[in-house]
């Protein structure tokens, strides 16, 4: 069989490059992380011409030096994996910008053929490029694509196939960054080359320009390396940069930036690209941010988009969501009519059914979340959320470019703490990163949207969409709130300015949309079968075990001999044999005097178990937020992950059932039980909400900071929920509100 060519996708955010990933590989993709770094790593598969490719589509980057996470993943990869073609995806409506990055893959010798993709926008803003011209000058392959249709994209294919099958040595493309820094240059290559310093790695020309630019990742990687030869270069660099400070007032790295955009200018004016200049000329885009994103009517239009996102979701997923709980209802009946009393049958039931069948039911709602977050993400909204939402942070000590980690984490319910909290790698403040990491946990992530769909269609299902739209906005009020008080004491310190890029407005394809809605619900639903199922299955056995002692198992025996000998054979064969909804007289009422001591015991054997002792050990101060025992037990499962809330309340409150066939669904359960009301099902809500982060994004927050600040934010955030949620508990039990 042929070996799989290996291509890479490289390009600025929003230039198109994860939908010509999403067109080309489809559905046959799968998301990972890089090797020793936490951040996203697309791989796809296609076959093209009888040729197999693999496909990876790097992280979005405007430039090579190595001032993030994803620019140093970008080149780490191309470096060390050195793909046979790396295809560049230029925005053709912002030509100049887009090729600073293509500058830099030419000086790391990169085989390159460039996607001038949305020719299309370009067209509409009145700019034709001459694709042939930019080949010609750049020397390198240009195919004119429109990612989105997929126009150009069969071109792109055989011209990256016929760059790969040509033999390619990786050779730096030479710029000149005037005489003096060329000199430079020279020198720093000829010891380069002598010492072999690196040159497995990069070609010579390319390290001497990081060492220019003080790449610190490349820096720090030569030290280690040669330190000898280091020291040599780094002696270069300080001669040339003392040269250039006393002269022109700059370092080096600010000359070469400025000859990159020089050439990069030099290339355009020549022909590449003519534009019709109109000043009174508005983009569409540009009509369209008048309105949403104008100062006063931008956020009303934004709150307004989030509500009916909501209420999109709720009410088409009321439907499928009803039909999953009866498809687990009814694998309960069948494995309470198939499988031999005992802990095995009790296992099934309660901790496999109950458990992950309550995560897996709420399957429809998540994936109508994430699609209409991916119709908002797709379209270039929610960079305009970003954009409206600076304002506002920057009151609460944060940087605009929190807003994302907090979209990402579940500002819009969904998403995850994990990449929100990873996400802050692109802040530059350590200040404010440390503020928005500490807080990102607050949101509304997709483990949580299970466990508020839960209680808010338990007890306000009249209103249900408002009632999350109310804590989503609270979701947001309290993380700034929080991120105010850490700005204001221990994470003290001056706001840095915020620039960003808004993308045009654009029309999402089906097919991009429907990808990113599986790629997200996917791992909800192997989350469930895999984490959930196994964390569901140690709860139900903390639940078991150990079982209630010989002597009050033959208490409840007792009491069911009573019962029946007063009632009499006769009627209690009755109840045996016939189905409970046929039961009249003294025989339905021998049925529930029967089912009441079950549940009894039932109840007596969950409090003597492991979890059961745990639960009412807690109850000494969890009554005051209006928690009892067996919540205490589903909220220290929400230790481990939130999703186990709602599995072990299921597990709970279904444990000791006998007539599983007349089992309610886990919302009507709490609704007739006596401790549950509409006040203590806020007190959870806001506990639920707000208290430590699942054990994976502890973790993470460990290895982004340290394990002082991941103990810290599991302690401070739990402190506060109780606090809020003992204050909303009783003030609403005083007033009578439940």
């Amino acid at each position: 069989m042929t070996p799989p060519l290996t291509m890479a996708l490289a390009g600025n955010p929003n230039a198109g490059k994860t939908t010509l990933f999403n067109h080309i590989t489809g559905a046959r993709q799968h998301v990972g992380n890089y090797p020793g770094i936490t951040v996203d790593h697309k791989e796809g598969r296609l076959v093209h011409r009888s040729q197999p490719i693999t496909l990876t589509d790097l992280p979005g980057t405007y430039s090579m030096t190595a001032y993030s996470a994803e620019e140093l993943v970008a080149r780490d990869y191309l470096v060390n994996e050195r793909p046979r073609v790396v295809i560049n995806i230029v925005d053709a409506s912002n030509l100049e910008r887009n090729l600073y990055l293509t500058c830099q893959l030419l000086e790391l010798g990169a085989p390159l053929v460039i996607a001038l993709n949305m020719m299309d926008v370009a067209k509409d803003r009145g700019i034709e490029i001459h694709a042939d011209k930019l080949e010609e000058l750049l020397q390198v392959p240009v195919v004119p694509i429109i990612a989105r249709s997929g126009k150009g994209t069969e071109k792109l294919l055989d011209t990256a196939l016929q760059v790969a099958n040509q033999e390619h040595k990786w050779q730096s493309r030479h710029i000149t960054y005037s005489d003096d820094i060329d000199e430079a240059i020279d020198e720093m290559v000829s010891l380069i080359e002598q010492e072999n310093f690196l040159t497995d790695l990069y070609p010579p020309r390319y390290t001497a320009i990081k060492y220019l630019e003080s790449d610190e990742q490349l820096l720090t990687k030569g030290g280690n390396n040669d330190p000898a030869s280091s020291s040599l270069l780094t002696a270069i660099v300080d001669n040339i940069s003392n040269h250039t400070l006393k002269t022109l007032e700059v370092y080096p790295e600010s000359i070469i930036a400025d000859h990159r955009y020089g050439y990069i200018r030099s290339i355009v004016r020549q022909g590449v690209m003519s534009q019709n200049h109109d000043s009174d000329r508005l983009y569409t885009s540009d009509k369209i941010d008048k309105v949403l994103t104008h100062r006063l009517m931008g956020p009303l239009f934004m709150f307004a988009i989030i509500f009916i996102l909501y209420q999109f979701t709720f009410s088409w997923s009321e439907l499928p969501v009803g039909w999953l709980e009866n498809f687990f209802g009814w694998l309960a009946e069948v494995a309470e009519a198939t499988l031999p009393d005992g802990l095995m049958k009790s296992m099934v039931i309660s901790g496999v059914i109950d458990g992950v069948g309550g995560v897996l039911g709420f399957v429809p709602l998540i994936m109508f979340m994430f699609f209409g977050i991916a119709i908002l993400e797709d379209s270039g909204y929610l960079a305009r959320v970003a954009f409206m939402m600076d304002r506002i942070f920057r009151i609460f000590g944060l940087h605009g470019s929190s807003v994302m980690p907090f979209i990402v984490s579940g500002g819009i319910a969904g998403g995850c703490a994990v990449p929100g909290v990873m996400a802050t790698r692109t802040l530059r403040s350590p200040k404010e990163r440390m503020a928005t990491l500490l807080t990102v946990p607050f949101m509304n992530c997709g483990a949580k949207l299970p466990v508020l769909a839960l209680l808010t269609g338990a007890f306000f299902s009249e209103h249900q969409a408002r009632y999350m739209f109310f804590f989503t906005m609270l979701a947001w009020v309290v993380a700034m709130l929080a991120a105010k008080l850490l700005r204001s004491t221990v994470l003290r310190g001056a706001p840095t300015p915020f620039i960003m890029e808004l993308p045009p407005y654009r029309f999402p394809t089906l097919r991009g949309l429907l990808i990113h809605t599986w790629e997200r619900t996917w791992q909800y639903i192997k989350k469930a079968g895999t984490v959930i199922l196994a964390i569901s299955i140690l709860l139900w056995a903390m639940m078991t075990f150990p079982e209630l002692p010989k002597e009050q198992s033959a208490v409840f025996s007792s009491e069911r001999d009573t019962v029946i000998a007063a009632y009499g054979e006769t009627v209690a064969a009755e109840v045996l044999n016939a189905e409970k909804d046929n039961l009249t007289g003294n025989a339905e009422q021998l049925a529930e005097e029967l089912a009441e001591i079950d549940s009894r015991e039932a109840e007596a054997s969950l409090k003597n178990s492991v979890a059961g002792r745990i639960g009412t050990g807690l109850v000494g101060i969890s009554w005051l937020a209006g928690f009892d025992w067996r919540t205490n037990i589903a909220l220290v499962g929400g230790f481990a992950a939130k999703e186990v809330i709602v599995s072990t309340l299921g597990t709970a409150y279904s444990m000791g059932e006998v007539a599983v066939e007349e089992s309610e669904s886990l919302g009507k359960r709490l609704q007739s039980d006596p401790k549950w009301n509409k006040v203590s099902a806020v007190a959870a809500l806001l506990f639920i909400m707000f208290y430590a982060p699942c054990f994976v994004t502890v973790v993470c927050i460990a290895k982004e900071a340290s394990w002082g600040w991941a103990a810290f934010s599991v302690t401070f955030n739990t402190v506060f929920a109780f606090g809020l949620a003992t204050l909303v508990y009783q003030i609403g039990t005083l007033l009578q509100l439940g």
